[in-house]
């Protein structure tokens, strides 16, 4: 008699929506119908389901499934970018509970990796440094970590910077020129005792840089930012 749609999903472990989209997209053949219009399904489409779940559990997906056929070169071919798309992810899951056992013995802020995280606490940056130091760190080079970690563990915050991080909008000339001189100083030597690695900064990631300057600070932080810059003749 065969099995309903209903009957054959739950035979298979799968869903009735399943089946159906196995059906929409080519991956399992369309079943014979009873004069009523009913769907009669045999061992065959069955024993299709049974390898779609078995190979989906073992990590290929159902574009991969539609594309191969039990052919052995093609089958080694799926196999080995499987086994690598997996051996990938394993890495991946192995590093991120290394984070999170490092997280657990020293929780710290997660808007950062957690190698930048504790020298960006240690530094007390204010959350507007913090955040645009997150920002740079990923568009230019997220795996640097151990430039950023040595420039944070130099960064002393002092009056000068903590007076930046309360500089009112419309602050003064004198007010903008005074900070940048001081501040000057201390950015010059993080410069030159940790220069930047030879780069290439493309164009989307010094744009996604000043769109967070612009959104983190004010017109006049912005202001002794530039003097800052042009003392260190960066720009």
């Amino acid at each position: 008699m065969g099995w309903s749609t209903r009957e054959v999903a739950r035979l298979a472990g799968t869903t009735l929506r399943a089946v159906r989209h196995y059906h929409e997209i080519g991956l399992l053949d369309e079943p014979e119908r009873l004069p009523n219009g009913y769907k009669v399904y045999r061992t065959e489409h069955l024993v299709r389901l049974l390898q779609i779940r078995r190979l989906t559990g073992l990590g290929f997906t159902l574009a991969t499934i539609a594309a191969m056929d039990d052919d052995s070169e093609h089958l080694e071919a799926a196999l080995h970018a499987v086994d690598a798309e997996l051996a990938a992810t394993i890495t991946r899951l192995e590093e991120a509970r290394e984070e999170i056992a490092r997280l657990r013995r020293q929780p710290v802020p997660t808007d950062l990796p957690f190698d930048l995280s504790v020298p960006a606490t240690d530094a007390r940056l204010s959350p507007a440094d913090r955040s645009l130091f997150a920002v740079i760190s990923h568009v230019i080079d997220d795996d640097n970590s151990p430039h950023w970690q040595a420039l944070l563990q130099d960064y002393e915050p002092d009056d000068a910077t903590r007076e930046f991080d309360a500089l009112p909008p419309d602050a003064d000339e004198e007010t903008r020129e005074r900070l940048a001189r001081r501040i000057a100083p201390q950015m010059l030597a993080l410069v030159d005792k940790h220069p930047a690695p030879p780069r290439t900064i493309e164009r989307a990631a010094a744009g996604t840089i000043v769109e967070a300057l612009r959104d983190l600070y004010n017109p006049a932080q912005l202001d002794v930012f530039v003097r800052i810059w042009k003392s260190a003749r960066l720009i």
